[in-house]
């Protein structure tokens, strides 16, 4: 059976303990994990919400994006140590929380784009820094979840295509991939399609709707999706991304602009809706 997560960035992108009512209630809905964005400078609060977590019997996941300062396909190597180094803090924050799983576009800076498409050099560089970062994650049996993003967050991955021949070339066991439903329903042909791509390094889903609310409330084809996943056993998280206007200076440095559903109608909804697809898709 999948196991079935929410990502709390629907209230906030800060690690604090404000975070624990909703955690709490999360679990009461029917959760088995919480998804944390890593990102706030106080590294002792992630040690405490991730004992927190863990004493109420969920699990954790996080998410991770670097900017144009720490860049892994940067022209410059300084700012590509830097890259490595702060994928090593989110490594060790992604412990702290008791996670074994860190996804996101780290690959390259979040909406920071070059004149000009996805460059050898740039892949090569990004799977230099991205072994090495595995071989750190190795260390805490931390997989590296990398996802490919839509095309007005990023420009060296966007389908499953490109995400597939950068884990290739990183060539780490920790350095995997992850499939995200609302930046492949802007960038893939066919969700079964790119899933069978990504298939052999599929390490976690993102379920998330076309306008970020609530899952099976738009146009995504969640069937063909469900219905791929099952087909190669895909039997990682499926865990619901959706956005809110809740924590500002999130929700502007992301382009959310208003509020698609209420987080608490997304979580029940959507915790229904993804045990109905895998109930009808086993």
């Amino acid at each position: 059976m999948n196991k079935i997560g929410f990502n709390v960035l629907a209230w906030s992108a800060v690690i604090s303990d404000d975070l624990k009512p909703i955690v709490d209630r999360l679990k009461t809905i029917g959760y088995d994990g919480v998804e944390f964005l890593v990102g706030s400078p106080d590294t002792a609060a992630y040690r405490l919400l991730g004992d927190y977590v863990k004493n109420i019997g969920l699990e954790a996941t996080t998410v991770f994006v670097v900017g144009k300062e720490e860049n892994p396909i940067s022209e410059v190597e300084t700012v590509r140590v830097k890259a490595l180094d702060r994928i090593k803090w989110a490594i060790d924050r992604t412990y702290d929380l008791n996670a074994k799983i860190i996804s996101g576009p780290f690959h390259s800076a979040h909406a920071h784009f070059a004149k000009h498409e996805p460059q050898n050099r740039e892949y090569g560089w990004s799977a230099e820094v991205l072994h090495r970062a595995g071989e750190y994650a190795a260390e805490a049996n931390i997989t590296l979840g990398l996802e490919a993003v839509n095309r007005f967050e990023c420009y060296l991955c966007n389908t499953m295509e490109q995400l597939k021949r950068l884990v290739d070339m990183a060539d780490h066991p920790n350095v995997q991939a992850m499939f995200d439903t609302h930046h492949a329903n802007i960038e893939e042909k066919k969700f079964s399609q790119a899933i069978s791509t990504i298939a052999p390094v599929l390490t976690h889903v993102h379920i998330s709707e076309n306008d970020r609310g609530t899952p099976g409330d738009g146009h995504v084809d969640f069937d063909d999706v469900f219905s791929k996943l099952a087909k190669i056993n895909y039997r990682g998280w499926l865990t619901i991304e959706a956005f809110s206007r809740n924590d500002p200076d999130f929700a502007n440095s992301i382009g959310v602009w208003r509020e698609y559903s209420k987080p608490w109608d997304i979580a029940e909804s959507g915790l229904k809706f993804i045990k109905q697809m895998c109930t009808k898709h086993k």
